[in-house]
């Protein structure tokens, strides 16, 4: 029973750690609230990455919806924490606004780019991969036969 309670505690930490690495990655825009704009208002991130919508204690009400529909962090609130990540296959760019200030210009641009390709796998050729293995024998094998040899065909004094 103990070793199950250890292994649960080791999973939620690593689980726990990748969150906190992705958490890490993530691009964060706030509010300027005496501009009413987004800060900033123009951000670049690439496919797998996140972006945050934080905010808290703001006089008015905002919230950061996505033109196209993609993300809306919901009703305008005073205090937000909204994350979207982007999948692979949403390289774009995405224009977000706040609805009750888009008319005063309250307006952002998300470009994703294209995550990196993973490196290409190395295939080995087949040729190089077999090689006759040959029976060897140590130095130190080799002496002590040798010495074995050599006590046994020693002749025998009468």
């Amino acid at each position: 029973m103990k070793y199950v309670f250890f292994a649960i505690v080791l999973l939620l930490l690593s689980t726990g750690h990748a969150a906190a690495e992705n958490a890490s990655t993530d691009v964060v825009i706030t509010v300027d609230s005496t501009n009413l704009r987004f800060n900033p208002s123009e951000v670049t991130l690439q496919e797998g990455q996140a972006v945050r919508f934080v905010w808290g204690g703001q006089a008015l009400p905002h919230n950061a919806v996505a033109k196209d529909g993609l993300f809306d962090s919901g009703d305008p609130s005073r205090d937000v924490d909204y994350r979207f990540v982007f999948e692979n296959g949403t390289a774009g760019d995405y224009v977000f606004v706040c609805e009750p200030h888009e008319n005063l210009g309250m307006v952002g641009t998300i470009t994703v780019e294209t995550a990196p390709l993973p490196p290409p796998e190395v295939v080995e050729d087949e040729e190089t991969e077999s090689v006759e293995e040959v029976p060897a024998l140590s130095l130190l094998s080799s002496i002590t036969m040798l010495a074995f040899v050599a006590v046994l065909r020693r002749p025998v004094e009468e």
